[in-house]
């Protein structure tokens, strides 16, 4: 009996550990077929996602250029399957340029697609891609002096995106009031007309009336002013094509001290402390018969239920010797040379600066395109009126701020000029001393040589594309 009972435990004992063999040989065969399986989905090509580009431009701080720039990028995509995430940045554009310099010097971290302002190719163009090669189609549809302003010895580093221009605004309603026909042709006829008009309407009891209204604070806005001043009389572009520092000429401090004249006479005393916006509000509350400003200004004043909608005007700025000359403004598309999706960067920018973008972009925002062509679109000439003096002026009527030759001198050189021709605005310091004292400061920043201004001034700084452009001096 008791061996009958061994002998049934040792069966029980055989059985289990069968049991346990056949689990574990199982468990060990599960183990073994999960293995393949994980190696067969590996050896499977993944899902390749969708490649997304950073977008960083100046002009998203507008909410109607946000917008309108949301829509592009939904179309982007759709026609191509890449994502667009625009960065938020900055609002000043000193602010906007250090963000700019801190992502490009981050490398792949920082965006892919770069709008940059004209004076800024010199600036960032050791971080940009070289876009000639990409748009040798594109380039000869754009305007010739504003692809120029993007091109840093010999590199194309941004597409024209959009063009800015300054120009003359003046009061349509108040010019018929008081005989004239057109606005005024010189800066002498401006002032005789700006003086009477101003008379005139304080005669009528608008006491707080001036005739003539610009940003006078020492910024870059005055930097563009005074350049038209100066240029236009013959007083060259603050720093020449060939290197040479012109500013203390004869006519450049001539027209330095006729603006000053202004202050107090046709302008109001605090122009010297007026930023674009505080001149603009004077403007569209009709307290001046004329403005200094660039192209959007003509629709904000249309669209804003301001006094003086339907009642403007736009010219170019009136002529010197050396004709009718506005500084040139606007935006580029740049492309980071640290992008790991640089054929995609490419895309985007070709799409954006496309002649149907340029041209809906131009409808719904008056945003005046660098594209010649697209001036002649009945769409786009519909609500912009003053688009023809716009294109006039762009292919004609050109100045361009000295940042091809300082390169990444430009924001001392700027901010030295405003201060100098601020200085004289206010009568702290004589034209003659400050222009000779400019001059002074100007070869420490850059290491040029003083000089004359170029002959020939009004056909070089509008259509001629320098050969050697010192950007790294």
């Amino acid at each position: 009996m008791e061996i009958l009972v061994e002998r049934a435990s040792d069966v029980a004992v055989e059985r289990r550990v069968a049991r346990r063999a056949q689990f574990h040989s199982g468990k060990w065969a599960r183990c073994a077929l999960l293995l393949v399986l994980l190696a067969q989905a590996c050896e499977r090509p993944s899902v390749r996602q969708p490649v997304t580009l950073v977008f960083l431009d100046q002009r998203l701080v507008n909410p109607m250029y946000r917008t309108e720039y949301e829509h592009e990028f939904e179309q982007f995509t759709r026609e191509t399957g890449i994502i667009v995430k625009a960065l938020p940045h900055p609002e000043s554009a000193q602010d906007q340029l250090k963000l700019w310099q801190r992502l490009l010097k981050s490398g792949s971290s920082g965006a892919d697609v770069y709008g940059i302002d004209v004076v800024w190719p010199g600036i960032l163009n050791d971080d940009l891609i070289d876009l000639k090669p990409y748009f040798s189609d594109e380039i000869p549809q754009f305007f010739p002096t504003v692809l120029s302003s993007f091109t840093v010895q010999g590199k194309l580093v941004a597409i024209p995106e959009g063009s800015d221009i300054g120009l003359l605004f003046y009061r349509t309603d108040l010019l018929q009031r008081y005989g004239y026909r057109g606005p005024p042709e010189s800066w002498d006829e401006l002032e005789k007309m700006a003086a009477r008009i101003q008379a005139g309407e304080r005669a009528r009891g608008n006491k707080k009336f001036w005739g003539f209204v610009w940003p006078g604070i020492a910024t870059e806005a005055l930097t563009c002013t005074a350049l038209e001043w100066q240029a236009s009389q013959g007083g060259g572009r603050i720093i020449e094509d060939d290197g040479t520092i012109s500013v203390n000429n004869r006519k450049a401090i001539e027209a330095w001290q006729r603006a000053a004249r202004w202050v107090g006479a046709i302008s109001p005393p605090g122009v010297v402390a007026y930023n674009e916006f505080d001149a603009s509000n004077v403007w569209f509350m009709g307290e001046a018969a004329f403005f200094r400003n660039w192209p959007p200004a003509y629709n904000d004043a249309e669209i804003s239920g301001s006094v003086i909608a339907h009642k403007v005007g736009v010219a170019l700025l009136p002529r010197g010797e050396d004709g009718h000359l506005g500084t040139l403004g606007g935006v580029g598309l740049a492309v980071s040379r640290h992008s790991d999706h640089q054929k995609e960067a490419i895309e985007l920018v070709r799409f954006l600066t496309r002649p149907d973008m340029a041209a809906k972009r131009a409808r719904l925002l008056s945003d005046p395109p660098s594209l010649p062509a697209v001036y002649g679109i009945p769409e786009v000439q519909g609500p912009n009126p003053h688009f023809p003096v716009v294109s006039r002026a762009l292919l004609t009527g050109i100045v361009l701020r000295p940042s091809d030759v300082t390169g990444k001198n430009y924001n001392e050189v700027s901010e030295a000029y405003s201060r100098a021709v601020h200085a004289v605005l206010t009568h702290q310091r004589s034209a003659p001393e400050a222009a000779a004292a400019l001059e002074k400061e100007l070869v420490r920043i850059t290491g040029l040589k003083p000089g004359s201004p170029l002959n020939g001034t009004t056909e070089r700084l509008g259509s001629h594309l320098p050969k050697d452009r010192r950007a790294d001096r």
